[in-house]
């Protein structure tokens, strides 16, 4: 496992351009008898292995790992570092991978383990692009059929083969928010005679946090943040812009506090156009929904985790964060639940997720490996 994952982090792919790792997944998977179709969200790879052991029933679980990297340099200094400039595995994906295939090599020789079947799904372009859309689009779970699908994701800072299971929200969504602002552009001497789309930027950035602090229940959490502004020229200080350009991400828990902040994003723009004498434009995208366990399926979790890894290594509850993960369009297809494998605390003080430093944690891939295989055993012996 280790001289795998770390071949697929000197080889970096971003979303959708994985086909040096899904081919090197599909290839893995059928030296060990599993049988496996490529291009199931154009690069996603998913192989069917059914165990012979006459307990386990028809059912069949789907275990996901996602394979891509990000648009980004590597400053690592491992010898294994990214080969390609400007490309590097800065979430762990790399490692991901790699257990899902170490469990994928041990089940196929123990199949008399379990019964039922087992997919093992390797997505494309979790970062962003959609993947996880892509193959549900394309048939994933009709073409594979699965009663359950799970998912896991490395966390530096839990302790090193520690599984932790939420009950609950995992993840938040993950939305983008737009606002244009429009006015009468003037001399910055008259302002009266124009229309200040500026001023009613101002003023709806300051009534943002407004919204999450007085509307939000204390109990619950919400984000709404600016990421970007755009309005007139550097080099014509003296001149009031006719159009100020605003974007940001927004970030629930909650589908009804979703709901709530992209209905009282456009609420607020408008009304302080209004106020301001300037129109506004909102727009809310929606990219990736909340990642929110079942409890089912988060109590099989927590049962493999202590099978495998014993109960000094296993949280039955983690707090939810609230980066997104599109691990949600799978649960909102079937009944799941995603789980934290800690890779203890990182090497350099900088090595979280999307950073340049960020490097997997090898001695993790072990347990990450044997909780899958657990996982199998518990849902299917």
């Amino acid at each position: 496992m280790t001289a795998w994952r770390r071949d697929f982090h000197r080889h970096p792919e971003l979303g959708f351009e994985e086909t040096r790792t899904a081919g090197i997944v599909a290839s893995l998977l059928r030296a060990w008898g599993i049988a496996v179709e490529e291009g199931i969200g154009v690069t996603g790879v998913v192989g069917t292995l059914t165990g012979t052991r006459a307990q386990g029933g028809n059912r069949a679980v789907a275990l996901r790992a996602d394979m891509d990297a990000l648009a980004m340099p590597e400053a690592t200094g491992a010898d294994y570092a990214s080969a390609t400039p400007g490309k590097m595995h800065a979430c762990g994906h790399d490692g991901h991978t790699a257990m899902l295939l170490g469990a994928a090599r041990w089940l196929a020789a123990n199949r008399d383990r379990f019964g039922g079947t087992v997919r093992f799904v390797f997505q494309p372009a979790e970062e962003g692009r959609g993947g996880a859309r892509r193959m549900v689009r394309d048939g994933l779970f009709e073409r594979f059929p699965a009663d359950a699908v799970y998912g896991m994701h490395n966390l530096p800072g839990l302790p090193l083969g520690t599984v932790a299971v939420p009950k609950g929200p995992v993840l938040a969504s993950s939305d983008t928010w737009e606002v244009t602002f429009r006015g009468a552009g003037i001399h910055g001497a008259r302002p009266h005679l124009g229309t200040d789309a500026p001023l009613a930027a101002a003023q709806f950035i300051a009534a943002l946090p407004m919204i999450v602090a007085r509307e939000i229940d204390p109990l619950q959490a919400a984000v709404l943040s600016v990421g970007h502004m755009a309005a007139g020229a550097r080099d014509a200080p003296n001149v009031i812009p006719a159009e100020v350009f605003l974007c940001g991400t927004a970030r629930a828990f909650t589908p009804e506090v979703r709901d709530h902040l992209e209905a009282r994003l456009a609420a607020v723009a408008h009304g302080v156009a209004a106020t301001c004498r300037v129109t506004a434009e909102p727009r809310y995208i929606r990219r990736i929904s909340p990642t929110i366990n079942r409890a089912e399926q988060a109590a099989i979790a927590v049962q493999a985790a202590r099978a495998a890894l014993g109960d000094a290594h296993t949280m039955d509850d983690h707090p939810p964060l609230t980066p997104g993960e599109d691990f949600s369009e799978f649960l909102a297809e079937r009944p799941g639940a995603f789980v934290w494998l800690g890779t203890g605390d990182p090497a350099h003080p900088e090595g979280f997720h999307h950073n340049p430093h960020f490097d997997f944690n090898d001695a993790a891939l072990a347990p990450g490996a044997a909780f899958w295989c657990s996982l199998v055993e518990t849902e299917l012996g």
